[in-house]
Formats: C-alpha cells, sequence, structure tokens
C-alpha cells in the first residue's frame, strides 16, 4: 500500500510540475519511476456518443467520443446509429448507449428535439451581442460611442440597448430536419426599429434579432424585452435539462418546468418547491430564494371606495397591496389607517339609473337618464343620443377590464393595473415600477344618429378623456387604440406630471376598437416598488355614436310629417334639420356640415375664401382655381398643375450620435374632389416595398391620409438597413381653411419673413390648413400653410422648399409652412399683357407681331394672335418724284421771292422820284393822263424814261406791245395805284 501511495504522490508531484512549466525538472523525474503504466482500459464514464452527418442514404454511424483525449483505451467500436429522421418525443431524451427514447427525471425536462433558453443571468453559450459602428455620420469618431452597446442580461430575460447603436443577438443552431422558433418580445416605442431574421432550414442556421434606435428628439428609446426563446427542429436531445430556479417538474417524463407559488421557492433541478416561513419571509411567484419582510410603509397599502351597498352607502377603506410583503407589528412600521365614514353613493353614471338596488343599470331602448332620474323615454321628434359617459367610479364598468403586463415580471400577471376611486379612476401599485398598468375600453362600433346616417361626413364618433398625472420620476402614460383587432398603434403619450386637461380623438372609421390607457413609472429595469405613490387619474371618459351605448339625454332628428310622434328619418347628405318644421333643410352652396350635429342651419357652416363644398356638403376644399382683384385689375389663377400631390425630402439630419435620417412631407394642395390624397406610412414592422401613396397604404393601420402629412426617413444605407425605415409619420393638415393673398385666415398665420422676399409684382398666394387632433406639445392642434409664389423660370409643377433657418418645416413644432415656386403660381394671362409690333412693307406686304410685355408674369389664360399680314403700296418711286418735285418748287419759290423784292425797290425808287418831282412842280398830271412806259426793268437806262404828258408817246406805245401780256397787267395795276397816291399827295401839298 505505501509504495501505491508513494506512487499516487509522485504523479500529483509531476503534474503539480508540469502546471508550473519547470520541464528540465520533469525530466529528472521520469526516470525515478520504475516503469511506465499500461493506458487503462476506457469506463462508460470516460466517453459520450455523438452521432456523425448523415450520408446520401439517410444513414449515420454512432461513435464514442472520449472527454479526455488519450486518457484511456478501449473506446467502443462505431456502430450504425438510428436514421436521420429519428426523434423523442417531449419529455424523453436519446439514450445513446441503447439508442433508445428514455423518459427526463423528475426535476428534468426535455423538448424531444427541441431546446429552450430561459435563464437570462448570462447570455448563454452560443449567443453573442455584435455593435454595428456609424458609418454615415459626419463624424466618423461617433462610432466609438458604441462600444459599451449590447444586450443587456435581467435575469430572466435580455433587454435591447437604449441608444441609437445597431446591436445584434447572434445565434447558430445546426438543424437535422426543418424546424421552428418561438420567443416572446415587448416592443413598445416606436423609436426603435426591432427586426429577427432566421431560415430555418435543415443544416446550419444564423439567426438574430436586432435593434437600432431612432433617437431624432431628446427622448430616450425604449428598450425591446426578450425571452424564452424555444428551437425546434434538433431531430434529437441526448440529455434532460434541469428546472431552473423557482421551477419545478413533480413528475418524470416532463416536457416543462413549472414556477413555483408565492411564498415557496426551489433551487436548480428541484421536483418540489420548499416553503418560506410567512411569518417573517415571503417569495414571489417562481423564485429562487425567499427574502425577509421589511416592516411596512406607506407605499404598502392603498384607499378605494366600496360599491354601494343596499343601503347607498359607500365608505373608503385602505388595504394592503397584494400580495403583502411588510410586517406591519414591528417596530418601525406603519399600521393600516382605519377606513372613512360611509357616505352616499354618487349617482350613477348617465344612461344609467339605479332602481332602489346597489347596482346602477342601463336605460331601456329609447329611453334616456342623466343617472339621477329615472329611465325617460324620448319625445316626439327626438332620439336617444347613444355614448358612454363615465364621470362616477365606484365600480368599474362591465365593458372596461384592468390588467397588469410585463413581459420581463410574471408576478405582475393577474394584478389589477387600476382602481377606481369614488370621482375618477387611478392607477394601482403593480408589481414592480416598471411594470405596465393597463386599462382597457372596448367599443364594438358606432352608430350615427338617425337623421345624419346618410351623410358622407367623416366623423363617426369621438372619445373624450380629463387626466392629470403626478409623478416624481421618468413616468410616462399611453393612449392607443387598437382597430378591427389588427395592432395596438400609440395615439398620443404624455411624460412627467401634467396639469388636470382634456384630451379628444375623434373616428374617421365606423369599425370596432378598443382603446387602452397604460402607464409606467419608470423604465428602467427594477424589481422594486419605489415610485407606488406616482400615478395617474382619469376623472371621466366620453364616447358618442357607441354602438351598444346608452343615452344620457335625447336629440332632435328629422320628420317627415309634423305630426307628433312621427318617427325619425335620415337626412340626406348635405341636409340639416329646420327647428321650425323639424324638416330636411339643404346647406346653402358652399358650406359644409359640422361633423357631429346637423340640427338647425347654424349647423351649415361656410367655407373658407377661394374653397368650395362638395355636393354632399361634409368638407371644403379648393378646386384649383383662385381670383384677386386689386388696383382694378383681377387676376386669376389655375393651380390645376399642382393638384397631384407634391413632396419635399429635406435634410440629411444627424442625431447626436451620428444617424442620418430626413424629413419627408407630402402634399395634396387642391383638386380631387376633396379627397384626401397625401399618405404617410409607417414601415419600423412592416418593410415591404410598397408604394406609400397606393391605396394598399392607405388602408394600412400604421398610415396616415390628409392632406399635409410628415414622416421621418432612416435611409437604407444607414444602420446597414436593407430597406428605408419610415416612422413617426403625422398628419399636419386635417381640414382645408381656404386661399387667400392675406396672411392670416382663421387663426393661422403665414410667415413670410422665413422665406427671401420676392421682385414679383404678382402676390403670393397662400393656402392654409388645420389639423385639430391635440398632442401634448399643441394644444391647439397643428395648422399649415403652403405659399404659391410665381416664378416664370420654374416648371409648371416646380419646387417645394421649407424655411432655411426651420429645416423640419417647422420653428415651434405645431406650425408648419412651405414655399412652391413654380410658373403655375402666375396668373392667367389676358390681352393686357401682350402689344403688337408692325413690320416694314416689303414686296407689297405688311406684318403685324404680337410679342409678351417685358417680364413676363403669367401662364395659360389668352394666347398670342397669330402674325396678322397686310397688303401695302410701294411708295420709293413716287417718294422720289415727290423729293424732286419740291426741290425744284423751293427753288422756283425762292427765285420769285427774288424776283419780286428786287421790283418792289424799283417801284419804291420810282415813287421816290415822283414825290421828288411833285415837290418841284407842284404839280402833277391827271391819273390818267400821266404814264410811265412799259417795259422798263429790260435795262437801266429805263429807270429815267418818264415821261409828263397827256398822251402817252409812239415808242411807249411800241415798247408795251413788245412787254408780255401779264406784267403789262400787273404792272399796270401798280402803276394806277402809284400815281393816284402821288396824285393825292400833289393835290395836298399844292
Amino acid at each position: 500500500m505505501e509504495p501505491h501511495g508513494a506512487s499516487t504522490s509522485g504523479r500529483v508531484g509531476l503534474r503539480l510540475i508540469i502546471n508550473n512549466a519547470a520541464c528540465w525538472i520533469v525530466l529528472c523525474a521520469l526516470p525515478l519511476r520504475p516503469r511506465a503504466e499500461e493506458p487503462r482500459r476506457c469506463t462508460e464514464s470516460d466517453y459520450y456518443f455523438e452521432y456523425t452527418e448523415c450520408d446520401s442514404t439517410g444513414s449515420r454511424w454512432r461513435v464514442a467520443i472520449p472527454h479526455t483525449q488519450g486518457g484511456c483505451t478501449g473506446l467502443p467500436d462505431p456502430v450504425r446509429g438510428a436514421d436521420c429522421t429519428f426523434s423523442c418525443e417531449a419529455g424523453e431524451f436519446l439514450e445513446m448507449s441503447a439508442q433508445e427514447c428514455t423518459e427526463c427525471a423528475a426535476g428534468t425536462y426535455s423538448l424531444g428535439s427541441g431546446i429552450r433558453f430561459d435563464e437570462w443571468d448570462d447570455i448563454p453559450a452560443g449567443f453573442s451581442s455584435l455593435t454595428t459602428y456609424l458609418d454615415n455620420g459626419p463624424h466618423m469618431e461617433d462610432g466609438l460611442t458604441c462600444n459599451s452597446s449590447s444586450w443587456v442580461p435581467q435575469g430572466n430575460y435580455l433587454e435591447s440597448n437604449r441608444d441609437e447603436c445597431s446591436v445584434s443577438l447572434i445565434y447558430a443552431v445546426h438543424l437535422k430536419k426543418p424546424g421552428s422558433i418561438s420567443f416572446e418580445y415587448q416592443y413598445e416605442d416606436n423609436n426603435v426599429f426591432f427586426e429577427f431574421f432566421v431560415g430555418l432550414k435543415s443544416g446550419t442556421n444564423i439567426m438574430y434579432w436586432r435593434t437600432t434606435g431612432i433617437m431624432v428628439g431628446a427622448k430616450v428609446v425604449k428598450p425591446v424585452l426578450l425571452k424564452n426563446i424555444q428551437i425546434e427542429g434538433v431531430a434529437y436531445t441526448s440529455e434532460c435539462f434541469p428546472c431552473k430556479p423557482g421551477t419545478f417538474s413533480r413528475s418524470p417524463g416532463s416536457s416543462s418546468c413549472e414556477l413555483c407559488a408565492r411564498d415557496t421557492y426551489s433551487g436548480r433541478g428541484a421536483s418540489s418547491c420548499t416553503a418560506c416561513d410567512q411569518d417573517t419571509h415571503y417569495s414571489a411567484e417562481g423564485s429562487a430564494l425567499c427574502k425577509i419582510k421589511p416592516p411596512c410603509t406607506k407605499k404598502d397599502y392603498f384607499q378605494i371606495h366600496t360599491p354601494c351597498d343596499s343601503q347607498g352607502k359607500t365608505q373608503i377603506i385602505y388595504k394592503w397591496i397584494e400580495p403583502k410583503i411588510c410586517l406591519d407589528d414591528v417596530e418601525g412600521s406603519v399600521a393600516l389607517p382605519p377606513s372613512g365614514e360611509r357616505e352616499p353613493c354618487p349617482p350613477c353614471n348617465p344612461g344609467f339609473y339605479n332602481n332602489d338596488t346597489a347596482t346602477c343599470s342601463p336605460c331601456p331602448a329609447g329611453t334616456y337618464s342623466d343617472g339621477v332620474k329615472a329611465c325617460q323615454p324620448c319625445p316626439a321628434g327626438t332620439e336617444p343620443a347613444l355614448g358612454y359617459e363615465y364621470k362616477w367610479w365606484n365600480v368599474l364598468p362591465g365593458n372596461m377590464k384592468t390588467s397588469c403586463f410585463n413581459v420581463g415580471n410574471t408576478k405582475c400577471d393577474g394584478m389589477n393595473g387600476w382602481e377606481v376611486a369614488g370621482d375618477h379612476i387611478r392607477s394601482g401599485a403593480g408589481g414592480s415600477d416598471n411594470d405596465y398598468l393597463i386599462l382597457n375600453l372596448r367599443v364594438l362600433g358606432f352608430k350615427l344618429p338617425t337623421s345624419v346616417s346618410g351623410t358622407s361626413g367623416t366623423e363617426f364618433g369621438r372619445i373624450s378623456f380629463v387626466f392629470e398625472t403626478i409623478c416624481s420620476a421618468d413616468c410616462e402614460l399611453y393612449f392607443m387604440m387598437d382597430v378591427n383587432r389588427k395592432s395596438t398603434n400609440v395615439v398620443e403619450s404624455w411624460e412627467g406630471s401634467k396639469e388636470r386637461q382634456s384630451y379628444t380623438h375623434v373616428m374617421t372609421k365606423n369599425a370596432s376598437v378598443s382603446y387602452t390607457w397604460a402607464f409606467q413609472r419608470t423604465n428602467q429595469a427594477q424589481d422594486v416598488r419605489q415610485y407606488v405613490n406616482d400615478m395617474v387619474k382619469i376623472y371621466s371618459i366620453t364616447v358618442t355614436n357607441a354602438l351598444d351605448g346608452v343615452a344620457p339625454s335625447c336629440r332632435a332628428c328629422a320628420l317627415l310629417t309634423q305630426q307628433s310622434g312621427s318617427s325619425c328619418v335620415p337626412c340626406p347628405a348635405g341636409y340639416y334639420i329646420d327647428k321650425v318644421t323639424n324638416q330636411c333643410q339643404e346647406c346653402p352652396p358652399d358650406t359644409y356640415l359640422t361633423g357631429h350635429q346637423i340640427y338647425g342651419k347654424e349647423a351649415c357652416l361656410p367655407c373658407g375664401p377661394g374653397s368650395k363644398s362638395n355636393k354632399e356638403h361634409s368638407m371644403c376644399y379648393s378646386d384649383c382655381s383662385f381670383t384677386h382683384t386689386e388696383q382694378n385689375q383681377t387676376l386669376v389663377y389655375d393651380f390645376s398643375a399642382l393638384g397631384p400631390v407634391g413632396s419635399i425630402m429635406n435634410g440629411p439630419s444627424f442625431t447626436s450620435k451620428g444617424t442620418k435620417y430626413f424629413h419627408l412631407f407630402n402634399i395634396s394642395l387642391c383638386g380631387t374632389e376633396g379627397q384626401k390624397a397625401a399618405v404617410c406610412s409607417d414601415n419600423v414592422t412592416d418593410l415591404s416595398h410598397k408604394d406609400p401613396q397606393s391605396p394598399e397604404a392607405a388602408e394600412l393601420a400604421n398610415s396616415v391620409q390628409t392632406f399635409i402629412c410628415q414622416s421621418t426617413i432612416i435611409p437604407s444605407d444607414g444602420r446597414g438597413l436593407r430597406a428605408s425605415l419610415s416612422s413617426q409619420s403625422i398628419s399636419l393638415a386635417d381640414t382645408f381653411l381656404g386661399t387667400a393673398v392675406e396672411s392670416t385666415l382663421d387663426g393661422v398665420t403665414a410667415r413670410p419673413d422665413l422665406f427671401p422676399e420676392t421682385s414679383k409684382k404678382v402676390p403670393d398666394v397662400n393656402f392654409f390648413y388645420r389639423s385639430p387632433q391635440v398632442t401634448s406639445s399643441c394644444e391647439s392642434g397643428r395648422h399649415a400653410v403652403v405659399t404659391l409664389r410665381c416664378n416664370p423660370e420654374k416648371s409648371s409643377r416646380g419646387e417645394l422648399s421649407v424655411p432655411s433657418q426651420c429645416p423640419a418645416g417647422t420653428c415651434d413644432g405645431c406650425s408648419f409652412h412651405f414655399l412652391w415656386e413654380s410658373s403655375s403660381a402666375c396668373p392667367r394671362c389676358t390681352e393686357a399683357d401682350y402689344h403688337e409690333i408692325e413690320g416694314a412693307c416689303k414686296g407689297g406686304v405688311q406684318d403685324t407681331l404680337y410679342v409678351w410685355n417685358e417680364h413676363r408674369l403669367c401662364t395659360g389664360g389668352v394666347s398670342l394672335p397669330e402674325k396678322k399680314t397686310w397688303p401695302c403700296e410701294a411708295i420709293d418711286f413716287w417718294l422720289k418724284v415727290g423729293a424732286g418735285v419740291g426741290a425744284f418748287c423751293a427753288v422756283l419759290l425762292v427765285s420769285l421771292t427774288c424776283y419780286f423784292w428786287k421790283k418792289n425797290k424799283r417801284l419804291e425808287y420810282k415813287y421816290s422820284r415822283l414825290v421828288m418831282s411833285a415837290n418841284k412842280e407842284c404839280e402833277l398830271p391827271a391819273a390818267d393822263s400821266c404814264a410811265i412806259m412799259e417795259g422798263e426793268g429790260d435795262g437801266e437806262e429805263l429807270e429815267d424814261e418818264v415821261v409828263y404828258s397827256n398822251k402817252p408817246s409812239l415808242l411807249g406805245k411800241l415798247k408795251a406791245i413788245a412787254t408780255k401780256v401779264s406784267f403789262r397787267e400787273e404792272r399796270r395795276f401798280l402803276l394806277r395805284f402809284i400815281l393816284g397816291s402821288l396824285n393825292f399827295s400833289c393835290s395836298t401839298v399844292c
């Protein structure tokens, strides 16, 4: 025995030396051993069996694999194994020695041909978390911030990253046959893109779960929770899995393990659970250990109103939050406060009555009640106004239910999420602070009043509720809606403490709908109730036109005749009920009916400027025409080319961690008979390549169809996404207000200062829209203005733009502004916009051309007249002749002028001589005897030939004959005139 012990000691020492890497000591020690021992024979504990891959014939071999290579000899020879299609049932495993299916022992379980992952204290072997670095941001170094991003194990579930990094959870599995995979997840935030990919075919499969945050705003994304992953198709399992702590399997052959009940616990592989000491310890369902009960505090109880008793009394009582996990009889604990005094119960909710019982019952059909008085039939000419009006909360209404949900917290299951409290209903305690406390209201459908059932309005009903939140942490209240049981979508949410306020949502589709309120105190992963005093209170909930509703009042209806007791009849589309006759009357032209009542002519509201109503008077729209008169000039516009949906994608913009995104706006300006043609859809959970403007896209539950809508686009080359991601689709324009050149209309104001000034003399035209849906940030809803600007240099479709200082189209998140420059925004042309130009006469032909005025600012309208051609005469030759004749006449006139001027001088000279002669002789011959010889003027020698004689001489007569007749007559006239003057002068002197 001693040598054997020494030998053993030597082997131990040898192993220690080898582990210390002292090789030379090993060499020295080896010769000391007397003789190398023969390898021992392998036992069943030294090896395990595995199957080889299936060959082409569908067969395989079972081979033995040693746990330690070379540790023993004599492994079993390979034998032909079971066929490749062989598998065991759930609760069994394949015992490889006998190649037979064997039941799992108690405390273990088996899926037969699958594997399950339900423990997440750490990431199990085979799983890996891979972070995708940002590569599309303006700064590449931003990607380094993703080093710490990963899927985080949280005990019984995995939690995705809470930032913008893309993180994939990857698992590779080898399937022997086509299989399946199932898992549970919680996915609540549309700002997170959650993707799962798997092939699940025979052979090696790689599956991954990937999340990508989209932190466009400052809001932190809520993580995706994942648990209970189960994969089928591995063909067989050679061992059973022990039940995880907190679970057990009491009998052999179990396919799953059961949770331990409250106040019990179990370890790994348990076949039963052990009870805790209920006096001092407690445990939640599925616990691996018991916890010590702490002293009770105010956070461990809450108050409720008891239902009305037979005497119509109620009282406030205090109850411990269940399960009670505290001690109220130890030092430092608080006691449960005493119950309040019994008080009279509040009245029933409107539409219900109390028939001297402890419960309120709905009024029969055709009757109504305010909740205080007994049900009464509606008077003639009226009908019940069906709906719900909950404002007293002694018991939860029959069509409402409450629950608690958290995929990572099973102890929340089965708990009440909300508690009634008299004049309000409020959130309960929950199992932990990050549980979702759920309140659900189911409405089977909507029924319009009889008189409006024939209209084509878009409002079928509305829900309104008054609420407030009281929070000290990062609480959030969600209002969600599920239409026709398709999918639940968040309509609006509120973070932090909010003062008492009202919210209204309009139903535009007649469908079955489920309204849900969910309250979460904090989205941080924690398993305690630290903020139990943070709560939400809802004071009233009102639903109109509910199909299965009751009548809190009656409303007027239309009658065929004025006879008493006549039944109500539906009014045609676009008709209102006359208050005097109670008969249907059509609304005046260009007016529309309000969505929720048609009683009285005042229900017909006038359309805004530049708009008209459709045939049904259900809405106002622009027919793409507009007229404006300014300074005695009428401008007529035709915007038909701008009628089809226009789009603008501005950006790119980048989030704080470099994610690239765009804002996409779709605008339906005019035409289409008022149809809202702009569609924006979310494809966060559906990446199918559908046209966002297609009718199929419009029918999606996660899409909006309106006049103007907005989506946030993450491009396909960003974050490694296989397709572009569209999310956060909202409506900016549900109602068309009108068209005007003024900057304000119905409380909506355009901002021309946000765009560059125009030098054009044509005024801008503004299209005004409003979306009355109230949001947490826009108390009056959103509104939008599209400004059309004439720019002849643009095409007919033109170009859309947003303000440079507000790249998201808005500076405050509520008012959106767009500029649409286009040649189609110019007024139609008139005759005053062109003028004519006459051309020269060439070859007997003359042209008249028509051209536009300089700086043309019109389009369409009248066209330029065709060129006109006129016949004309060639005037070049006659012009030359006329010029020659004119020149000749001018020369002749000058000559005659000089001639007569000279003759006048001579006559003046002769006159002077006659005067001188008269002065000397003091007498003159008679006028008819005095004569001057004609023909003078031909020479100087004739100047002195003046003869004073009673009769002319013979020589003078001969000269007179030789003188031209024309000159003679002229001279005779002149001489007579002169002589007469001289005779008069001479007589005077003498």
